[in-house]
């Protein structure tokens, strides 16, 4: 199963979900969405659409360690979860994490952790990692890495995560060649189920354009 959708509502949610069933929500990276605002997102989602989260930032500037912040952070993702039926959680690593033998380490404890809490935990090295060294960390911890499959290619796993910055940055656009060459990784990649996430300021019309290849 091969899923395209697009990190936050890049247009209208009741436009969007007419093209995508799919969405990694952005708001729970630096607020807690409010009541109303799951409670509309929850009727206008046609039936089977699904919110993946992206994870509160204060767990990555507490460098993933155990403490009051982090837990609360954790209580109120878990909160808007349970509201949305999510399954699928993905938290970012700070850009000033190190690669190191203790952060790796720190960081294999907290996947461990919140696997417990969550479906589905996925977690992106900031870009100082090894992909692989990144991807050996989460699959010890039963999570999965989220990686670039253009920059890093894809990897083996029942479930696969991969966002897609652009190919120069956030601000870029995939040309035709890149996306066709994107179908093919997504085709061929080793998952029973993967989820392939733009994150690129022309997310909704890229994403438009891979789901049409993939004849999806």
């Amino acid at each position: 199963m091969i899923t395209v959708g697009c990190a936050g509502f890049a247009v209208p949610l009741t436009r969007y979900v007419k093209e995508f069933m799919f969405v990694e929500v952005q708001e729970t990276n630096t607020s807690t969405p409010g009541r109303g605002t799951l409670g509309r997102w929850k009727r206008q989602g046609p039936e089977g659409f699904e919110f993946a989260l992206l994870g509160p930032r204060e767990v990555g500037q507490e460098g993933f360690r155990e403490g009051k912040v982090v837990e609360t952070a954790l209580a109120m993702l878990s909160d808007v979860a349970e509201e949305l039926a999510s399954k699928t959680v993905v938290f970012l690593a700070p850009p000033d994490f190190a690669p190191s033998k203790a952060n790796r380490g720190v960081v294999k404890d907290f996947l461990t952790s919140v696997r417990k809490r969550f479906d589905r935990v996925v977690w992106e090295a900031p870009p100082t990692w090894d992909p692989d060294d990144a991807l050996e960390v989460a699959l010890e911890a039963g999570a999965v890495a989220a990686r670039d499959p253009l920059a890093a290619g894809t990897y083996k796993s029942k479930f696969g995560y991969y966002r897609l910055p652009g190919p120069a940055g956030h601000k870029s656009r995939y040309e035709d060649p890149a996306l066709e060459k994107l179908a093919e990784v997504v085709k061929a990649a080793k998952h029973e189920n993967s989820v392939w996430v733009f994150t690129n300021v022309d997310m909704f019309a890229d994403a438009k354009r891979l789901k049409k290849l993939l004849k999806l």
